[in-house]
Formats: C-alpha cells, structure tokens, sequence
C-alpha cells in the first residue's frame, strides 16, 4: 500500500484564475489501479464550509485526469471536469437553507484541492491527503476598478475594465432578495463591460430617506452610466435575474430614456403585478406567502400564486414594445417563477407583433431557478427573509445539480457571445 503513493503529484492549472474559467486537475505518480479521492474544500467569508469530492481509479500510467477519467461515485459521476466546484454542497454539519455567495468580490476565493487514500465519502478533515494545492479564483481581473456610486440617490457599485475605453455598460439587476450583489458585475467587467451593479429593494436610499422607487430611478442609473467618461453612451445593455428581469422588461418596453441596445433576462416573468411603486417587492413576496405552496421537505414554491399568465396584456408587461434583441433564459424547473409559461407567452406576444426575430430563448431542462455564473454550487433552496415579519422561510428554487450545472456554464458563454454580439458590433438589431 506505501508502494501505491510512493511520490504523488497533484497538479492543477490555472492555480490562479478567473472564476468563469476552467480548472485541469491531475494526479500523477500513483501505481495503475489505484483508488484514490480527490476532494475541494472551500472556507466562505460566513464561516462556513463547502467540499465536493469525486472517486477515481488510475490508468495505466498511474495518473488521474480529471477531464477524461470518470467520477465513479461521491457528490458527481462521470466524466465532469468541473465537478469537484459545482457539486459543492455544505459539509455535514453546517447551518441550515446556505446558499453560495461572493461578498467581497476583490478578495479571491481559495479552493483547497486534495487527493486521499482510497474512496471516501465523509471525515476528509480528520485525514491527512496525500497530496494538496490551493487554486485561487477571481471575480475581478487585474486592473479592473471598483467604485462606489450614490450619485442622483442610487446605491450601487461600478466596475470599469482596464484601460482607456471608452466600453460598452450593463446595468446589473438582481432579484428581489435585497443588497447589493457585485460578483456577476465584477466578472462583466473582467470581460470588458463597465457594469453597475444596482440596489434597488432596500427600504432607504443612499441619503438614508425612505425609498420608493419608480422607473425614474432606474433612468437615473442609465444616465450615471450614459455620462461615464469611459462608457460608449449609445452601446448598454440591461441584464436581470428574477425580479431584476421583470424590471429589465419593463424598462426597454416603456422608458423613453432607457432605450438599451439589448437585454439579458435570466429566471424571469413579464406578468407580476405592479401596483403603486414600481418596486414593491414586500407587497409581491406577501402575496405569494398568503397561501403558500409547499413540497414534502416543507420547502416553499413561489410559482404556483403568478399562474396562469393572464391574457389581458394590462395585467402584464407588454414585451412586445421592446424594440431591441432580448435573450431569454429559463429553466424548465424553475420552482420560483413560472419562467417558462411566461416565455411560452412572450414568444407568441412576439410573433403577433411581427418582432419574434429579436426574441432568442435558451431552455434548459432540469435547470432551477438561480442560474448564476458558471462553476458555482447549484442552490436548490435557501433561507429567505420576510422584509414584513422579519423571519425566515426556506424557498424552493428547484433544478438538479449536474443539469442545473451545465445550465449555468452553457447561459454564461452565450450571454457573453450576445452581449458582444449587439454591444461590440457597429450595428443595432
């Protein structure tokens, strides 16, 4: 058995990297047919712990590639080069309804990567690996800056891209969870977009007054952006997730200031009820706590109380005023919002309007509701605060890990191709 892990290597490129890249993870220097575990450990900045590990077997040669050798068992099987980070599940033990996400996006996330003995599957911090490197993996690029903005009452974050630009923008909208969320902000401009990240739920704004935001707050992030000495005025898109995609839709359907070139909209409906403040998000949320649905983990579903989608087109935003490309992307398991009636219905609002060749819908089977960047652990539900009770419930967001997965890599690789697509070319759809 010594024999078998004489002189181990374990050997990961990139160790430094940007979070939407891949890592190459191999073994070396084992014996041929040797069962090992090769296991990642990630400490967050709550205190909490995340691993996900996979069990192989060495080839003839006596190593492990990870990208053409198969899990044969642990948190994913098969062969899944990226599996070791996006089957990250807590570790046994840790608090209840976690859910994954980069606070402070200019520190790195470090992975501790490791190889045991034989194929376990529990106890990896009471065991000494035989071989261990940390890979370090980034939301910003070097050079990328990251500024603060309170400008005009908004509450938000700017990243710029390295050099002199002048480059396209995205205004970034998360859902209606509230704070200010920057990791997909800081990857955009890692990528070459000067990206704003926007709250827009919280219950005061930046003066610390009470907020009640209606669509002139957003045009006055657009113009923040528009202005913006390194911003090409003219090339802005919006991106949204969840609520923040409703917002997206209803900003390019009726701002006459807005007026973005294109529109990302991720997990999203065109059919919330809007009534007083264009954002009242305690309002939606207690509507759809009134009567909850719940599955057999008394986990609650959000998007049984927004069905059916209504035919009268007062009752929804009519996406087809919107004069620019739209990327839709849903997943048919959506357990939040019915994500995919609603874009069943804007593909038909679209074609009776004559406009369907702007409209491209990314369906992704078994895919929940939180599609997030790629390579990140899939949330199938987490704890949600009340605004109202201040308690917490546990949201079901639904999706299955391996598919979840390959959902949040396929979307993230095809937004970026869009966005350069209507932001980088001359021409405007």
């Amino acid at each position: 058995m010594i024999q078998q892990f004489l002189r181990p290597l374990l050997w990961v490129r990139p160790l430094r990297c940007m979070l939407d890249e891949r890592l190459d993870v191999r073994v070396r220097g084992l014996l041929p047919g040797v069962r090992v575990t090769l296991h990642a450990l990630l400490h967050t900045e709550d205190g909490d712990f995340w691993e996900g590990f996979g069990h192989y077997i060495s080839d003839d040669l006596g190593t492990v590639t990870v990208c053409k050798d198969a899990s044969l068992g642990g948190s994913y099987d098969g062969v899944k080069p990226m599996g070791l980070l996006w089957s990250m599940k807590p570790i046994p033990g840790s608090r209840t309804g976690l859910r994954l996400r980069k606070k402070d996006v200019q520190a790195q996330s470090d992975v501790h990567i490791s190889v045991y003995k034989d194929h376990l599957t529990h106890g990896f911090q009471e065991k000494a690996p035989i071989a261990s490197v940390v890979a370090q993996r980034w939301y910003m690029a070097p050079g990328v800056q990251r500024v603060d903005v309170t400008d005009k009452g908004l509450k938000g974050t700017l990243f710029i891209p390295p050099g002199p630009g002048p480059f396209p923008a995205v205004l970034d909208l998360w859902g209606g969870g509230g704070g200010l969320v920057e990791y997909r902000s800081a990857l955009l401009a890692s990528r070459g977009y000067v990206s704003l990240s926007l709250e827009y739920s919280a219950e005061t704004d930046a003066g610390g007054k009470p907020r009640h935001v209606e669509i002139d707050y957003f045009e006055a992030a657009i113009t923040v952006l528009r202005q913006h000495p390194q911003v090409s005025p003219e090339r802005l898109a919006i991106v949204g997730l969840s609520y923040g995609a409703f917002l997206t839709m209803y900003m390019a359907a009726y701002s006459s200031v807005i007026k973005p070139r294109c529109i990302v909209c991720i997990s999203g409906s065109h059919a919330i009820p809007v009534s007083g403040s264009l954002v009242d998000i305690s309002g939606l949320v207690k509507r759809l706590t009134k009567k909850p649905h719940y599955d057999k983990e008394q986990r609650q579903i959000w998007r049984a109380p927004l069905l059916p989608i209504p035919d009268d087109p007062l009752n929804k935003v009519e996406v087809d005023r919107i004069k620019c490309p739209i990327l839709l992307i849903v997943g048919e398991d959506d357990q939040n919002c019915p994500a995919s009636e609603s874009a069943d219905d804007m593909k038909q609002m679209m074609e009776r309007a004559g406009n369907s060749h702007l409209l491209t819908v990314l369906t992704y089977p078994g895919a929940g509701h939180l599609i997030e960047p790629p390579y990140t652990p899939h949330c199938q539900a987490s704890n949600f605060m009340l605004a109202e009770t201040r308690t917490k419930v546990m949201v079901l967001w639904g999706g299955q890990t391996e598919a979840h997965s390959q959902a949040q890599e396929d979307s993230w690789h095809k937004i970026l191709a869009f966005l350069e697509q209507h932001l980088y070319s001359n021409t405007s759809d």
